[in-house]
């Protein structure tokens, strides 16, 4: 990756969303139950608040690192269409007549089971290629193959028909 902000698909950019979004409910949550130390009786019930202020900083890291990548993925503009790069939604066909539609994304933390990561080697192989072309990458059982049948978010191809 180039250190430049990374486009995210629209896939990913909801499911972000919607993890915020929990995230801050959560966040509220556990927030409405600390207490003032001040207030806090024996050790387990200080043991009790330091877990929670735990839980709250682990929070508002999350809600920060998915606040941070939102904006530079509204810097970086929308995923490429032309050729696949990160945050490009594309359909690919195996040798065995399967097909696919996959994110390529930066990093398998969240999303789904369809989340190809650009560090992968099927990830790598799949960056700056289009319709058309063949990929080739290896697996743990030998080489494979797959080739680009399309770029952009699964509902693109229905709307240029």
């Amino acid at each position: 990756m180039t250190g430049d902000p990374e486009p995210i698909s629209a896939t990913a950019r909801r499911a972000l969303e919607q993890e915020l979004a929990d995230l801050r409910d959560e966040r509220r949550l556990v927030a409405g139950t600390v207490r003032d130390t001040a207030e806090v009786g024996d050790s387990a019930d200080e043991a009790d608040e330091l877990r929670r202020a735990d839980q709250l900083d682990r929070l508002d890291r999350r809600i920060e690192d998915i606040t941070v990548r939102l904006r530079q993925a509204a810097v970086a503009g929308p995923a490429p269409t032309d050729a696949v790069g990160v945050g490009s939604t594309v359909t690919v066909r195996f040798p065995d007549g399967s097909v696919e539609t996959l994110q390529v994304g930066e990093v398998a933390e969240a999303l789904d089971q369809n989340l190809v990561t650009v560090d992968s080697p099927f990830g790598q192989a799949l960056l700056g290629h289009r319709p058309g072309d063949t990929v080739r990458f290896r697996t743990p059982g030998g080489p494979a193959s797959a080739v680009v049948v399309s770029i952009g978010e699964q509902g693109d191809q229905d709307k240029q028909g």
